[in-house]
């Protein structure tokens, strides 16, 4: 069998089909790269044994009577705060490190059902909190592109072990850009849908407003073909939209960009004080590439750009203290083995059970949220989402979809911003807007620093604008090939 590391799931699909090798020669491949590689990149928190895999997938195959699914025999991997029946769930965290799911995450069920491999679970920063992996209880993912750099975050097991050529495609979540982000430092396709598209029912809560379950693959046409797979209405999660019908995503994909397509730059994120020079010049000459290609290009104003960062971390951090607050040491997860009282045991199980990041942010957030401050931090930060909502609004009214870096800067080694918190929250300062209004966002691979690092151009549109996004970014890709590029492990 050839060496099919860094095969599309377009690919495989076609090798399936053509009985070029088998569902299962292709899931011991990828678990074989685990074995090779991921000693040093370090992605995946566990990779299952092959045979509980595959009995898995027969099992669900019997139960829905099908075995052409849209993903069928093809490997992926799960961020590890997305709860698979009968396996480990952890959040990459001490607190949960021995919760084993009960049930499965709807994503997990539609993956399944749709004949997907799913090969493990995926490493991140501990309760998706973080930018950079490095926050994880159990071990720092590294950068496939330079092992002594961050992957970024939340998401970078998943990212990592894509761009790393140990699976075709892995599911993250996003809050404030934690799947855009990573997909970015490690040059892949990061897609952020529209927030009430995809199931949250199964992904454990960091901010329920906020969260939304994301998709990293090689491709925009593969990012499409997952999306395909997972969306849609699920009377589990009350927060789905009823009016999103399940469809093939990747049938207008054919290569070419709208009509009349107007791209709308955001001036005020290329003048942002910190934005890396090579990053600023590399995604400048991908909105040049699209204008070749035929877009108009038009300036917009984004005035409360500036404003979103900060919003973004007092609702993130309120809502945060509020969903973490169940894990007390009472029902489940850890519990500390020598408190005297009960309050003793709640103060000694928390404070055993989370690391430093995820403490800062409750600490935060039940700060904001507290008599007498309330007004002041979390209430006036939903009046600026209201108006962070409205201009993107304004903005779509004049242009189809905005585009504007995904990062600030390229990947950057471990440690850097350990005496800087601001900084490294600034990670998500081009990302957490989508996040904030809700509406959908990619980063695609638009090409490499001078010391070799990648670097991703940010698509956004309007809410439900997920086919427009896949053409878009799919039609870039036809005329580059800055997604072809890998690393050499």
């Amino acid at each position: 069998m050839n060496d099919l590391s860094f095969a599309t799931i377009q690919e495989l699909k076609q090798g399936l089909e053509n009985k070029s090798f088998s569902s299962q020669e292709l899931l011991e491949f990828y678990v074989q790269k685990f074995q090779q590689h991921d000693d040093s990149i370090k992605s995946a928190i566990e990779i299952f044994d092959t045979k509980s895999i595959l009995e898995k997938h027969q099992q669900v195959g019997q139960q829905v009577g099908q075995q052409g699914g849209l993903l069928s025999g093809i490997p992926g991997i799960i961020k590890d705060n997305i709860c698979q029946q009968g396996r480990i769930t952890s959040c990459a965290s001490k607190m949960l490190e021995n919760y084993r799911a009960t049930y499965d995450a709807t994503v997990i069920e539609r993956l399944k059902n749709e004949g997907a491999l799913l090969i493990g679970r995926a490493n991140l920063d501990e309760f998706a909190m973080g930018s950079s992996t490095e926050t994880s209880a159990f071990f720092k993912t590294k950068n496939p592109w330079n092992l002594s750099c961050v992957p970024g975050g939340s998401s970078g097991g998943s990212i990592a072990a894509v761009a790393a050529g140990m699976v075709p495609w892995a599911l993250g979540s996003e809050t404030g850009g934690s799947v855009r982000h990573p997909a970015a430092f490690c040059g892949i396709v990061g897609f952020k849908p529209t927030y009430g598209s995809v199931s949250r029912y199964g992904l454990i809560a960091y901010a329920s407003s906020l969260d939304q379950v994301g998709i990293a693959t090689r491709t925009v046409y593969d990012s499409a073909l997952v999306y395909s797979a997972i969306a849609g209405h699920d009377p589990k999660d009350a927060s789905t939209l009823k009016q999103l019908e399940k469809k093939d995503y990747t049938t207008q994909l054919d290569g070419i960009l709208p009509k009349n397509l107007r791209i709308g730059i955001v001036k005020t994120a290329f003048d942002t004080p910190g934005l890396d020079p090579q990053v600023k010049q590399l995604t400048q000459d991908a909105i040049e590439t699209l204008r070749q290609a035929g877009a108009t290009v038009h300036e917009i104003e984004l005035p409360t750009l500036e404003y979103s960062a900060a919003t973004y971390f007092i609702i993130s951090r309120a809502e945060a203290a509020s969903n973490l607050a169940r894990f007390d040491g009472v029902r489940y997860g850890y519990r500390s083995k020598d408190a005297k009282n009960l309050e003793d045991l709640y103060v000694k199980s928390r404070s055993e059970g989370f690391g430093k990041e995820v403490k800062v942010r409750m600490l935060i957030g039940n700060y904001v949220l507290s008599a007498g401050y309330a007004g002041k931090f979390y209430h006036n930060a939903q009046k600026v989402q209201d108006l962070i909502r409205k201009d993107f609004a304004n903005a779509f009214s004049k242009v189809d979809v905005l585009m504007m870096p995904s990062q600030a800067c390229p990947a950057f080694e471990f440690g850097k911003f350990d005496n800087n918190k601001l900084q490294m929250d600034l990670q998500d300062y081009f990302l957490c807007p989508a996040n904030l209004a809700g509406i959908p966002a990619m980063s695609v691979p638009c090409g490499f620093t001078q010391e070799n690092m990648p670097v991703g151009v940010q698509l956004i549109g309007p809410g439900l604008s997920e086919q427009l996004l896949f053409k878009v970014g799919h039609a870039y890709q036809q005329i580059t090939d800055w997604h072809k590029m890998h690393p050499k492990l």
